[in-house]
């Protein structure tokens, strides 16, 4: 089959935003706009397409990104609509991994906020270029230029109005395009969504021009010919400005800034322009990096696959969801090549065959079924069995494993049970069910208590899991007080010498290994290396002393907390010709190391999070008082033009439960914060010696 959308047509964007800012009524209306939807969606009336969950239409909240495809002058825009709350973030990072363009939404009354840093650093990190969208221009307090100020300021980003706003607060009209220097005006009657284009109003002629001027002295650097014209007086025409445009945001050159209230319908179609306009398409991008996974023979050989059909298929799986009518469906970004419903595929990180046996494309919670895809497509994929978040999917013929996703270690845990013990399969299947899914969601047995422990990135997040249980699959489970997710780790070297001898008649089992451990540095993880020399220990049993560590590692000696940040060397051991196996030398690692870390001086680490506080001036005072009685750092504070102030902390996370009450009865309810994992550091000595005698029993 022919391709029926040219490559250079079509666009992979996210829509983020700090919580509130208005991301997923700005995604409802462009489904309007382009004829997806047929209704305004309204988060207030719980009637949004893009938020389909249940948890989401009742809090007004995204959860989950939601997928979904829609056409606007003869491209396609492929959307994912992402969270905007922090306990969410890592559906906004698996997002941006595949994503070609981003919007941004920012309030224009309360500007670049908490989490608006949070995506933007994201972005960054994957090099996605972004336009802004300054959003809520008819609330009262709204100011387009405060907000560019801060995108500029707080981050660091090249800002650059392709919009001035044409009246503010309850007098927002429309905007001035400063590329056609034409004036967009909606109407104020309700439900109209029309604009007409006029003349600019004597009085933003001067702004207009100003604003202008400083488009183009932005732009005009792009192209020698036009720079040279311009400096001598000569100014571009707008199909120039439109490709000067383009060409520094696709280079992250620049931040076009336009403005509108999507909720009342006005800039959402100039939005729609900028994107097609401005953001690439997957043929403007640079061929994406990988490495050849079977013959690097300890040498990292490169592999490329440029952004054609031509090329051998190559995508990237970055989201997993439980479909009630098809099942598991994988979501795939289609880097390369073609792939055909009912395909064998090599996911080369695994070593295992899969097959695409149904594809789909997505329309948040709907599906229509389609018989291939093709590079810079977005799809879902039914009959993957062991594909999971951030795995390669490729031709078997030429393989290739591209960059994964990586995500933040869960931090808060709390014990679970079924309500009844007929329940208890039910709750195991789905927590597997719920942890594919969602990589940040982790679930135990702890070893002592026999409790199941499940973790993951908040209050709120574990909340939502929890009730996505009893709706989905139907299991009630009583959940414990939230709990702090420690860690262990060593703070000197040591070694260990560790013999496991066994005789039970016949064959025994014989293993003797030789451990060093020392600490490393913080977010080191666990790392381990073999230094035998002479076969002391032979090759094929180095893999299970490996094992045998890192199974030991899952609990630690002082509260049966992982341990991290430290490095475990294997020095030297010895072997028996007939009792040693596998399993013996797996036992070994796993004795050696807990021994190791009762000798290595063990500490608990607490996890620190990086806390913002915005609240009026008038509760400052008490909002510090009650920060510094819970061992908060104070980093930074900031006063903000609307004459509050955003105080910055570094705060363990084991003193903030039940901050968000207090905050609220501090500031009458004034005060915002929010929270993101920070770095883990050593807990107080009264802390660890509280939480070691408590047994860690929840």
């Amino acid at each position: 089959m022919a391709r029926t959308i040219d490559i250079g047509a079509v666009r992979n964007i996210g829509i983020m935003a700090h919580i509130d800012a208005g991301k997923t009524t700005t995604t409802e209306r462009i489904l309007f706009f382009t004829g997806v939807s047929h209704r305004l969606g309204n988060v207030d009336s719980g009637n949004t397409q893009m938020d389909w969950m249940a948890q989401e239409q009742e809090r007004g909240i995204t959860i989950t990104s939601a997928a979904t495809t829609c056409f606007w002058d003869g491209r396609q825009i492929n959307i994912i609509d992402t969270p905007g709350h922090v306990d969410f973030t890592v559906e906004v990072e698996r997002s941006l991994r595949v994503l070609d363009g981003g919007v941004v939404v920012f309030c224009a009354v309360g500007g670049v906020q908490p989490q608006s840093e949070t995506v933007w650093r994201q972005a960054n990190r994957y090099r996605v270029p972004r336009i802004a969208f300054v959003n809520k221009m008819d609330r009262t307090g709204a100011d387009f230029w405060r907000v560019v100020g801060q995108i500029r300021g707080r981050l660091r980003a090249h800002a650059v109005p392709i919009q001035i706003p044409l009246g503010r607060e309850a007098g927002f009209r429309g905007a001035i395009d400063l590329v056609a220097m034409k004036a967009l005006v909606w109407s104020n009657e309700p439900g109209s969504h029309d604009f007409t284009v006029e003349e600019i109003p004597g009085d933003y002629v001067e702004a207009a021009r100003k604003a202008r001027v400083e488009m183009l002295d932005a732009v005009a650097e792009f192209d020698d010919d036009v720079m040279e014209r311009y400096v001598e007086g000569e100014e571009p025409s707008g199909e120039q400005v439109i490709d000067l445009l383009r060409k520094a945001t696709v280079s992250n050159q620049i931040v076009p800034v336009m403005c509108g209230t999507a909720f009342r319908n006005k800039g959402v179609q100039p939005l729609l322009d900028a994107i097609v306009h401005y953001l690439p398409s997957p043929g403007d991008l640079p061929p994406v990096q990988g490495v050849e996974p079977f013959k690097s023979n300890g040498h990292v050989v490169e592999e490329e696959r440029a952004p054609s059909d031509d090329q051998p298929f190559a995508g990237l799986a970055f989201k997993l969801m439980n479909d009630p009518f098809v099942g598991q469906l994988t979501f795939v970004r289609v880097y390369s090549g073609v792939l055909e419903a009912g395909s064998y595929l090599l996911n080369p990180g695994q070593d295992k065959r899969e097959r695409a046996v149904r594809l789909y494309r997505i329309h948040a919670n709907k599906r229509e079924e389609v018989k291939e895809v093709r590079a810079g497509d977005i799809v879902g994929v039914v009959g993957f069995k062991a594909t999971v978040t951030g795995d390669t999917v490729c031709n078997a013929d030429h393989p290739i494993l591209l960059e994964s996703v990586k995500f933040p270690e869960p931090v808060v845990e709390v014990a679970l049970e079924a309500e009844s013990k007929n329940d208890t399969d039910k709750l195991f299947a789905s927590l597997r069910r719920l942890a594919l899914e969602d990589p940040t969601f982790r679930f135990k047995i702890h070893e002592e208590t026999g409790q199941t422990i499940v973790s993951g990135m908040g209050e709120l997040h574990l909340e939502i899991l929890v009730d996505r249980m009893l709706r989905e699959f139907s299991v009630a489970a009583r959940v414990g007080r939230p709990q702090v997710a420690y860690r262990e780790t060593v703070t000197r070297s040591t070694e260990a010498v560790m013999k496991y001898v066994k005789q039970t008649g016949g064959h025994g089992q014989y293993a003797h290994v030789v451990l060093r451990i020392e600490p490393l540095p913080r977010n080191a993880g666990i790392v381990f290396e073999d230094a035998t020399v002479g076969g002391s220990v032979p090759k094929e049993y180095i893999p299970a002393v490996e094992r045998g560590v890192r199974e030991a590692a899952s609990n630690g000696v002082l509260a049966g907390f992982p341990v991290v940040d430290c490095k475990v060397t294997l020095v030297d051991g010895s072997y028996h010709e007939v009792d040693s196996s596998e399993m013996a030398f797996r036992v070994a690692g796993a004795m050696g190391f807990k021994d190791l870390v009762a000798r290595g001086a063990p500490v608990l680490l607490e996890p620190v999070m990086a806390l913002e506080v915005i609240v009026p001036g008038e509760y400052l005072g008490d909002v510090l008082g009650n920060l510094s009685t819970r061992r908060t750092r104070v980093v930074k504070m900031d006063s903000l033009d609307d004459g509050t102030h955003a105080v910055g902390a570094e705060a363990p996370l084991g003193e903030m439960f039940g901050y968000v009450t207090d905050l609220r009865s501090l500031s009458q309810g004034r005060g915002i914060q929010t929270m993101e994992f920070l770095h883990y550091a050593p807990a107080p000595q009264a802390i660890q010696t509280r939480v070691i005698n408590a047994g860690r029993t929840i």
